[in-house]
């Protein structure tokens, strides 16, 4: 396939984003949370796992623990036994009970606004900080990339490497900072719903004629 040129790409991706808006237009972040503590608790139980099995948990564990004091006071292997059903959940939960330790003792028990507080936070790495950064206070810090946005990028020709970290910055360069974490749920969605890892519905994908792998 020809090497895109800088304009084209730039025309292409407007559409694609056009469109994505079009068919996703109440895309958002699906963890359930009701607060920014909440929606960090439940990032950090996503890892590895299913947002739709750590909306099962969480119900219960919310209403268990209402403040980051309430998870740091919490005897572990109770904690443990409350996010059992969850993927790694040992490792969750001290990552969890160590991070609200922190935010009790240094940010008086609310969760940090920046990037660099956040990633400071045992469990917390960059793409959590960009979930919570980006739904919980609607600052713009970069672009959650989970599997979904970096198999799209790839898809779309819109980044090529392997790499999160890189994904996210070459996605940061060509996006409107606006709409960059908007973006990720767009993208996620359509990943949920039509271009899927293993069977992509190119037929039915509302993004075919701009995609340079539809089938």
């Amino acid at each position: 396939m020809p090497r895109e040129s800088i304009a084209a790409k730039s025309s292409r991706l407007g559409r694609i984003l056009i469109t994505l808006r079009g068919a996703y237009p109440d895309a958002h972040c699906e963890l359930g949370h009701a607060d920014p503590l909440q929606l960090l608790v439940a990032t950090i139980l996503s890892a590895q796992c299913t947002d739709k099995q750590v909306n099962t948990v969480t119900p219960g564990l919310f209403n268990k623990y209402r403040s980051a004091a309430d998870y740091a006071a919490a005897p572990p292997a109770e904690f443990e036994q409350d996010i059992r059903r969850i993927g790694l959940f040992r490792t969750k939960a001290k990552n969890i009970q160590a991070a609200c330790r922190m935010m009790a003792q240094h940010h008086g028990g609310e969760v940090p606004r920046s990037m660099g507080a956040l990633l400071e936070l045992p469990g917390v790495g960059r793409k959590t900080a960009n979930v919570v950064l980006g739904n919980a206070f609607g600052i713009n810090e970069g672009i959650v990339v989970d599997t979904h946005v970096a198999r799209l990028s790839a898809r779309l020709r819109l980044a090529s490497s392997s790499s999160p970290e890189l994904i996210e910055k070459a996605l940061m360069k060509i996006v409107p900072r606006d709409l960059w974490a908007q973006l990720s749920h767009w993208l996620i969605w359509h990943g949920r719903r039509r271009c899927g890892a293993r069977r992509p519905d190119c037929a039915g994908c509302e993004l075919r004629v701009l995609c340079p792998s539809a089938a």
